[in-house]
């Protein structure tokens, strides 16, 4: 089964988060292994290293999932900087007292709530910190990658990066708020609702303009104006 990432005219497929306030949505967390490879799960909650097929000379930059395992949900936990990250399967990716990473969680307890913490002098790279103040680690071996969740300091095991698909950005979203907003004058609101608007009015005609809902905000608006006539008269 193939992960598809959304393109409009506005974002690229996907793109590196920058910032951990940037992880969000569907995520690919690559590994540091010397073969290309990310964290994925499988049906039963097993976490393993899978190899990367779609990428650029093992570049992580351009890594994109292509199986639907190596894609996992980004949440942030309610009043906390901590995220949660849900396979494909529904359950949610744990770290247990012992650093053994699965994938088997129903529900959201502190073992499932990881912490993007930066990496120094690594512009776009993270380490995941669990509860206990470890952090996940990918070695290689002979056997193949090693995922632990008891590394106790950000070393070059740690250091991921997390690719995500661009439009869940809070910064994409905000410039494309502040383009949709400068597209339109107020004249051209006006012209359209057929009276002079506040501020308030324009703002809020700015913004439905921007999150899709513009006819139907504007609409409201013309039918309070009417009512608003007949009421004066």
């Amino acid at each position: 089964m193939t992960m598809h990432y959304v393109v409009d005219s506005d974002t690229l497929s996907s793109s590196c988060a920058d910032a951990p306030t940037d992880i969000s949505g569907p995520v690919l967390i690559v590994l540091p292994t010397d073969k290309p490879a990310c964290l994925a799960c499988d049906a039963n909650g097993k976490v393993f290293a899978s190899d990367l097929e779609n990428i650029v000379d093992g570049d992580a930059a351009t890594a994109e999932p292509h199986d639907v395992r190596q894609v996992f949900v980004a949440t942030r936990v309610a009043g906390t900087e901590q995220l949660s990250l849900k396979g494909h399967h529904g359950r949610y990716l744990s770290c247990d007292k012992f650093g053994v990473l699965s994938a088997t969680a129903t529900a959201i307890s502190p073992e499932e709530t990881f912490l993007a913490v930066p990496v120094p002098d690594n512009a776009s790279a993270f380490s995941l910190q669990t509860a206990r103040d470890k952090f996940v680690s990918a070695r290689d071996s002979k056997a193949g990658p090693e995922l632990r969740g008891d590394t106790e300091h950000i070393d070059f095991t740690t250091t991921l990066r997390i690719r995500m698909q661009a439009r869940f950005k809070p910064r994409l979203k905000a410039n494309k708020e502040e383009k949709a907003n400068v597209k339109i004058s107020r004249k051209e609101l006006e012209d359209q609702i057929g009276r002079r608007l506040d501020d308030a009015e324009v703002k809020k005609l700015r913004r439905a303009r921007a999150q899709g809902n513009f006819y139907e905000t504007a609409l409201d608006m013309k039918v309070k104006s009417s009512h608003d006539k007949y009421a004066s008269m």
